[in-house]
């Protein structure tokens, strides 16, 4: 059993910067590719990122390419997610996930789930 407890949500302005941070325990971090998705009421979840155990391959959503950056401490079973230029089409719950396959942008291959956290861009 993995859990996921993610932070870094909030209110900002378009243009603004986050960082997401999603904190891991209860088994070995490195052995898990880590991935965000995201989700408004009423819409499917949606990939955003993914990273591999190691960091050695990264996928972005073609939404976020050249804004957000996925990044990975397995010293620190964190992993992060770098938000920037955000725009109010990012608002969303914003969910981390653990895969203990190689990871992919399905939600159906991670097996694991935080609880969620809000963001919220304002025009």
């Amino acid at each position: 059993q993995v859990q996921l407890v993610e932070s870094g949500g909030g209110l900002v302005q378009a243009g603004d910067s986050l960082r997401l941070s999603c904190a891991a325990s209860g088994r070995t971090f490195s052995n898990y590719a880590m991935a965000w998705f995201r989700q408004v009421p009423g819409k499917e979840r949606e990939f955003v990122a993914a990273i591999s155990r190691r960091g050695s391959y990264i996928y972005y959503a073609d939404s976020v390419k050249g804004r957000f950056t996925i990044s990975r401490d397995n010293a620190k079973n964190t992993v992060y997610l770098q938000m920037n230029s955000l725009e109010p089409e990012d608002t969303a719950v914003y969910y981390c996930a653990a895969a203990t396959a190689y990871g992919s942008r399905s939600q159906y291959e991670y097996e694991y789930w935080g609880q969620g956290t809000q963001v919220t861009v304002s025009s």
